[in-house]
């Protein structure tokens, strides 16, 4: 693997600098876990302390940061965690990592999907287009008829919604329609440019930085500090009786579900291939994207909960909903249309990514080979890219947001677990690697890594469990039924009698 990264031997032209990096890593973390998933975790979750929820995924990216900067630097070649376990701990681990992946972008992409549908809705409804809102509803969503128009029942404050007229949603087509056409472009082909990406990551972040510009004047300059103060009260709401519906075991659950916004690593670790001088720009890409989010993350956590009191924050455009309590109109707008550009283009990243670990798993074997199969005149794996995006959009369309965020929080929970975990077998098993990186601590920051990422997991619910655990039985399957009779490595091993 090592030999492979070098040169041109991939195939991939070096074309990456450290800030195309970071960027890149940027533009892949901003995106649903601050435009959607804010609101949806203080208002099931955490309440306020969705602020402290982020600090704790923080801490957790931190320490799986450090051992993927350590792996990407060493290991410099596309496939991320999948390619890490493969060469640590062996074919089998590298199986049940890509087929996580799988279920960790499948999605993700479809949570990003939700996002997006609530926030084209909320768009069109200020020039006073109304799509029907059992198409456009994250599923399970309770509507209330207000003034002539359907509204979340969750951005309703001071009505008694029992008088009101209900409806429940059940089927997004919106998010439905956005990821197949996502899927049309990505059959046809995008041509990826770093300089592109980047412009798209500075409009994302100038939005944010509007947004935090007018949530501050509006609380802290123009005298509404009191409105804030309220709506932070109680700063970590009681527990209800159960775990993870709010005290700190909501905030360990809301940090769990939260987590899905650091899937961005893997985004980074991916292009470590396409990087001018990946043993040194590599660690700063990703730990670099990862201090710039985290701190976004935290501030406006912090001004959206104090603008908007975090029990109407249960709906697919928080941030839109919170910067309108300002009263600045156009500010609205620009928060949204920064919210759709922005989670357009992670839609189309994740899908991509998918269809990568699809091809990357097919070349070596492991999966069949139509899901590596070139289209003759657009040069994309076609097939797999059809199946996934079907696959993805039926999901979009009959999952709530929070179930969707779950699933892709236990997949990079998981993966990010083997990493912390290869770090330290590597370090044992082979000291005298060349390391242009070394993760500072180990075996402390590794283990703390593995203990904490295991932590976040066992704080999801159940049922997330009860998915994921019967998805990796489905992989193991497929794996001793076809991957392993058909793996180039182990047909190598048979060739050399071993």
């Amino acid at each position: 693997m090592l030999s492979e990264s070098e040169g041109e031997a991939g195939g991939l032209k070096r074309s990456l600098g450290p800030l195309n990096l970071i960027t890149l890593g940027i533009g892949a973390i901003i995106g649903t876990g601050i435009f959607v998933l804010t609101g949806t975790v203080a208002a099931s979750y955490a309440g306020p302390a969705v602020v402290i929820s982020f600090i704790i995924a923080g801490i957790a990216s931190a320490f799986a940061g450090l051992c993927y900067a350590e792996f990407s630097a060493l290991i410099p070649i596309a496939g991320s965690a999948y390619s890490y376990g493969y060469t640590t701990l062996g074919e089998i681990v590298a199986w049940i990592i890509g087929w996580a992946l799988i279920l960790e972008y499948a999605f993700g992409a479809a949570t990003v999907a939700v996002g997006w549908s609530g926030y084209i809705s909320s768009l069109l409804a200020n020039f006073n287009i109304y799509i029907p809102p059992s198409l456009t509803g994250a599923p399970g969503t309770d509507l209330v008829m207000i003034d002539g128009h359907w509204t979340q029942a969750a951005a309703v404050k001071g009505q008694d919604l029992a008088s009101l007229q209900h409806m429940t949603t059940s089927f997004n087509m919106m998010a439905f329609l956005g990821i197949l056409a996502v899927t049309v472009i990505l059959v046809i082909g995008i041509k990826e440019s770093a300089n592109v990406n980047t412009a798209i990551v500075a409009v994302k972040v100038s939005v944010l930085l509007v947004f935090i510009g007018l949530a501050s004047q509006f609380l802290f300059l123009a005298g509404h500090l009191d409105i804030a103060k309220a709506n932070w009260h109680p700063f970590i709401p009681p527990n209800t009786g159960k775990f993870g519906e709010f005290g700190w075991s909501g905030i360990l659950r809301g940090a769990a579900v939260i987590f899905f916004a650091y899937i961005g690593f893997d985004a980074v670790s991916t292009a470590a291939q396409e990087a001018k001088n990946p043993k040194k720009d590599m660690p700063i890409g990703i730990l670099g994207s990862l201090v710039i989010c985290t701190i976004l993350y935290i501030i406006v956590a912090i001004l959206t909960t104090g603008l908007k009191n975090y029990t109407q924050l249960n709906v697919a455009e928080p941030i839109a909903l919170a910067v309108d309590v300002a009263g600045v109109k156009w500010g609205s707008m620009l928060v949204k249309i920064g919210a759709i550009g922005g989670l357009s283009s992670t839609m189309l990243v994740m899908l991509l990514g998918q269809s990568r670990i699809f091809f990357t798993m097919s070349s070596d074997g492991l999966l069949w080979k139509w899901a590596g199969k070139i289209h003759p005149k657009f040069r994309t794996p076609y097939i797999s890219t059809i199946v996934v995006g079907i696959c993805v959009a039926t999901l979009a369309a009959a999952l709530p947001v929070s179930t969707l965020a779950e699933l892709t929080s236990i997949g990079t929970l998981f993966a990010f677990t083997i990493v912390c975990a290869g770090v330290w077998i590597l370090r044992v098993r082979e000291p005298d690697l060349p390391r242009p990186f070394k993760t500072p601590f180990v075996p402390f920051v590794p283990i703390m890594g593995v203990l904490v990422s295991l932590a976040l997991m066992l704080a999801l619910h159940w049922l997330t469990w009860e998915v994921f655990l019967g998805w990796l039985a489905l992989g193991l399957v497929v794996y001793f039924t076809y991957s392993r009779y058909h793996s180039k490595v182990q047909l190598e091993l048979q060739k050399k009698g071993r």
